[in-house]
């Protein structure tokens, strides 16, 4: 796994540990729909050979795929790479955790993360000394590089810089963070991770 693609999946659990630490209150109006059933996802199975070889001109050769707990939520990821190349694709699917006593939602976490200004309760002066919580200009940092991208699921979001990234995306009772890596330009890395998410949406 490269070092680009294996920083983005620490940046993804950050995200969760830190919503677990904030809170696990759904804000006020927000009505999310009814969890999902499924206890797990086949998270390589949302992509297919042809999808990312059309996106990337070359097809996966090895997967690895786990799902664990995190933050309330339980995580299902899945590593696309490449055999002999610098490409890879990183796929990870973020759903409730019906045996976590927090009841934190995506929905609930998704708005806690780019609509801090939605939240009825905060709790920042609570947490703001433990061990591993992130400081608030870290967190308005990461806020601030969340670029809205259109015309995918109910709502998406680049987060990142030049050199890394990934791309976040709500639908229904679920969101996924899909990261590609290999790829130099931002704005490829944009597009490509776009067409990959549609892809995956279809199969969620």
């Amino acid at each position: 796994m490269s070092n680009k693609v294996y920083a983005g999946l620490l940046f993804f659990m950050s995200l969760i540990c830190a919503a677990s630490a904030q809170s696990t209150q759904t804000p006020e109006k927000s009505k999310p729909p009814k969890a999902s059933a499924k206890t797990n996802i086949e998270v390589c199975n949302l992509l297919t050979n042809a999808e990312i070889q059309a996106a990337l001109g070359e097809a996966a050769k090895q997967t690895k795929s786990s799902t664990q707990p995190g933050g309330g939520l339980l995580m299902s990821q899945c590593f696309f790479g490449m055999a002999g190349s610098a490409k890879s694709v990183s796929l990870a699917v973020a759903r409730a955790n019906p045996a976590d006593n927090s009841k934190l939602t995506p929905r609930a976490f998704w708005l806690k993360q780019f609509h801090p200004e939605k939240q009825q309760h905060k709790e920042k002066e609570v947490h703001a000394g433990k061990a591993g919580d992130r400081t608030e200009s870290e967190r308005e940092e990461e806020l601030r590089q969340a670029r809205a991208i259109t015309g995918l699921g109910e709502e998406a979001y680049w987060v990142g810089n030049p050199i890394l990234g990934a791309l976040y995306v709500l639908q229904g009772d679920m969101f996924l963070r899909i990261s590609v890596g290999g790829i130099r330009q931002e704005p490829e890395r944009i597009e490509k991770s776009k067409a990959l998410a549609r892809a995956a949406l279809k199969r969620l």
